[in-house]
């Protein structure tokens, strides 16, 4: 049971629970007007510390359209935070309104600090460079969705492996299913940490290499998972400019792909993937935004234990 339950970080949940989510959300996707009033007479209190577009805007969406109501703040000089409120202290005020609380944070740990403070469930919708796990269940919905599975694929990551809080989390996620296999295609600087080549794909044996370039790499990949490389990262401004458009996908990298490749981005993009790819059947990132909305809309009800 996910009654009462925060969601943290993307280990909180079982493989048994996510399937519990995502088959709940392949029914609200099938018939979204059955669950229409299914929140009916509950808030949820969005708590966003730093600017959100989709992350924000998704977990609304999914409150009214199950018929439910938000309260909540979208930055924090507009909240008690401005007068030194703590974040436990929020929480508890929030929780004698609201029925579930989402809080996006610019500090690794802040919505954990809330979860242990409340007494309605927590999301965590992102808290630094940390966690961001409803970003990792929208990824993992769209590519059961699309691919029939989450065994069995070779996933393809590229762009920023370093920073990317999202990039982490999926290879995170998919390690936990069978026989996955990983390409990690970035440029030396911005190369997958230690702690995920170490901790997580070499000690649970998962198969993985790592390239320099797309085009070494698009014929094996089943789902290509786009990231920015961010010019902030080099030092050097000569190295980014070498670098950078070899990890630009484009119409002539896509023709090296499968035919039943899939490719998604967490957004928002900036120049790492060209306009032209939009118009192919294989790019999923604006539908990847959508399956974010029917995620969330079963994550809400699933911890409000209402399905």
């Amino acid at each position: 049971m996910l009654k009462g339950r925060s969601l943290i970080e993307p280990t909180n949940f079982t493989l048994e629970e996510q399937d519990e989510i995502f088959n709940l959300a392949d029914e609200i996707i099938k018939a979204p007007e059955k669950f229409a009033d299914a929140c009916k007479g509950k808030l949820l209190a969005t708590l966003f510390y730093e600017p959100s577009t989709r992350t924000r805007f998704s977990f609304e969406a999914a409150m009214l359209r199950l018929g439910g109501q938000i309260i909540g703040f979208s930055e924090p000089n507009s909240s008690s935070t401005a007068k030194g409120e703590s974040i436990a202290d929020t929480i508890r005020t929030v929780a004698c309104y609201a029925d579930i609380a989402v809080m996006r944070h610019p500090k690794e740990g802040a919505p954990q600090i809330a979860a242990q403070y409340s007494d309605i469930p927590v999301i965590n919708a992102g808290d630094g460079g940390h966690q961001h796990p409803t970003q990792t269940l929208t990824d993992l919905l769209t590519i059961r969705t699309i691919k029939g599975t989450l065994n069995n694929l070779t996933i393809g990551c590229c762009g920023d492996l370093k920073f990317g809080r999202t990039v982490h989390s999926l290879i995170k996620a998919l390690s936990a299913y069978e026989n996955n296999k990983f390409i990690l295609i970035s440029p030396e600087e911005l190369k997958v940490p230690d702690y995920i080549r170490k901790e997580i794909l070499e000690k649970k044996n998962i198969e993985f290499k790592q390239v320099k370039t797309m085009e070494e790499a698009m014929k094996d990949i089943d789902v290509l998972y786009m990231t920015r490389v961010q010019r902030e990262r080099f030092f050097n401004e000569e190295d980014y400019i070498r670098l950078k458009d070899s990890f630009i996908l484009d119409s002539k990298k896509m023709s090296l792909a499968k035919d039943d490749m899939a490719v998604l981005h967490p957004l928002p993009r900036v120049n790492e993937i060209a306009y032209e790819v939009d118009s192919d059947k294989r790019a999923y990132y604006f539908p990847q935004a959508k399956f974010g909305m029917y995620v969330r809309m079963a994550l809400i009800l699933k911890l409000l234990g209402i399905y």
